[in-house]
């Protein structure tokens, strides 16, 4: 279907064929970010683990700087989309980046699976790079489909971050059977390169899937006028080659160095943001302001969330009951609970939202429950570990994690689907990327304070229930206390976003 749509703020785009009330693309869209999410998270379980297994032999006294290197790369992954959203943006544009991105990250994937610390550490900085130049676009393009006002975008964002949960979902229940029961791993003694090797292989069906769904684009997300030829993404490639030694080094430096490097990169932003505000009025320079306030609440959210693959990863492998009956709950499927969970929400919560209508909270109100949500989770573990650890085993009820990941859920429904939907309504109309790319640098300070904030729950000599209790116990008033404030002072925030919901 050939036409164009035009919105109040001018912005046109085609007319695209609608399925289920979305633009068609939506769903292609949908199914590459499945697969690349099913690569990511299908190996993203097993990391700290099998780097104690690996590198310490087993012993508790590596899960901190495990969970330091864990808490690294998670950050490092989120921050080169900072740079990824700008090659979309000024050099190559969005299609030819999430191509070049999802070969350069299953080359990462393949990579980890030598049993080498420094081709591991290798092949990590491998994965980084393909995923800054593929994670922030692709997010991007979902905004794309939309014109400015439309009032689907959200809903639109909501099913988008199904696909990605969906995929999330389904990959460490794989990849945990192929590394514990079939391949010759063992409970125990998982096979890990196993799950290496699986997530490679969806990664490249990721890539496959956008080769030939990107037709459907009809033109959005191609090259800037003038960029058409093969000669900048040849460049590109290799800066991308040439910049995986470089976040080799950042790995390798430490989370506190690498702490002051991201800030600085933080602070950066910001003024660059800020400039292209000014320049675009004092409602265009309000909004950058409004969103750069919800970026350092961002920090905070997935600095505690992030627990999942480090600190949680201990807690149910050391302290938590998951033997039933002689069946023992494999650890990694701990982390398809949270993707379960918001599977099922997602549809409630984008129906919850639209029922409202202009009672809908606002944009930094669903902030601030989301931080309060994920609160609540250590408040629960706080409840586990002081009141209900068996005496005989000392360890907690399988519930009690269990439902920690559901109420981290609820609270991630609350803030990360509508902070890439508001990223694309506040961030300046020219540098849309690089503000997704922003989003994405809050959010790699937020899992490289994980990692360190991990690291303390676990001590020198591994985790138990006293270095548990109080570091989760930190965690509740660090999360509730800013959320609870973030709800009081919405009302002026959302005054500086002038009428965006």
């Amino acid at each position: 279907m050939s036409g164009t749509a035009t919105s109040p703020a001018g912005d046109t785009l085609p007319q695209f064929p609608q399925t289920l009330g979305h633009p068609r693309p939506l769903w292609m869209l949908f199914m590459t970010e499945f697969w690349e999410r099913f690569a990511f998270y299908g190996m993203r379980w097993a990391l700290a683990l099998y780097i104690v297994a690996q590198f310490y032999a087993g012993d508790s006294a590596g899960e901190a700087p495990a969970s330091r290197l864990y808490g690294a790369y998670l950050a490092l992954v989120y921050a080169a989309a900072l740079f990824g959203g700008y090659v979309a943006d000024r050099v190559i544009g969005y299609q030819r980046s999430i191509l070049l991105g999802a070969v350069i990250m299953a080359a990462g994937l393949f990579l980890i699976m030598m049993p080498n610390e420094a081709l591991f550490k290798l092949g990590l900085a491998t994965v980084i790079v393909g995923n800054g130049l593929f994670k922030p676009n692709i997010s991007t393009m979902v905004g794309k489909l939309y014109v400015t006002g439309d009032e689907r975008r959200d809903s639109g964002f909501t099913l988008f971050y199904m696909g990605i949960n969906l995929g999330a979902m389904l990959a460490p229940w794989l990849t945990g059977i192929l590394a514990e029961r079939i391949m010759g791993g063992t409970p125990q003694m998982p096979a890990y390169k196993v799950v290496f090797l699986v997530s490679g292989i969806g990664m490249l069906i990721s890539l496959v899937w956008f080769w030939f769904g990107r037709k459907q684009l009809l033109g959005i997300g191609r090259p800037p006028e003038g960029a058409e030829g093969s000669g900048r993404v040849l460049v590109t490639a290799i800066c991308a080659i040439v910049a995986i030694p470089a976040f080799y080094f950042l790995l390798s430096i430490g989370a506190g160095a690498l702490q002051w490097i991201l800030t600085a990169l933080f602070i950066g932003l910001c003024v660059l943001i800020l400039k292209e505000g000014f320049k675009d009025g004092a409602i265009r320079r309000d909004m950058a302001v409004a969103m750069l306030i919800i970026f350092v609440f961002n920090v905070l959210f997935w600095c505690f969330f992030e627990q999942a693959g480090s600190s949680f990863n201990f807690l149910a492998q050391n302290i938590v009951n998951r033997d039933f009956s002689g069946w023992i709950f494999p650890v990694g499927w701990f982390q398809s609970v949270n993707s379960l969970a918001i599977i099922t929400l997602a549809p409630v919560l984008a129906w919850l939202w639209v029922k409202m209508g202009r009672h809908n909270p606002s944009i930094p109100r669903k902030f601030g429950l989301g931080l309060i949500f994920n609160g609540l989770a250590f408040l629960l573990l706080i409840f586990a570990l002081s009141g209900l650890v068996d005496p005989q085993t000392l360890k907690i009820p399988f519930w009690t994690l269990f439902m920690v990941y559901v109420i981290q859920s609820v609270g991630e429904l609350c803030l990360s689907p509508i902070g890439l939907s508001m990223v694309t309504k506040l961030a300046p109309v020219r540098l849309v990327g690089f503000g997704m790319g922003g989003w994405f640098l809050s959010t790699a300070i937020g899992n490289n304070l994980s990692g360190i904030f991990a690291s303390h729950v676990s001590g020198e000599s591994g985790m138990n229930l006293e270095s548990a209790l109080s570091g989760y116990t930190f965690g509740f008033w660090a999360l509730v206390i800013p959320g609870a404030l973030l709800f009081l002072i919405a009302p002026l925030i959302q005054r500086l976003m002038h009428g965006v919901k």
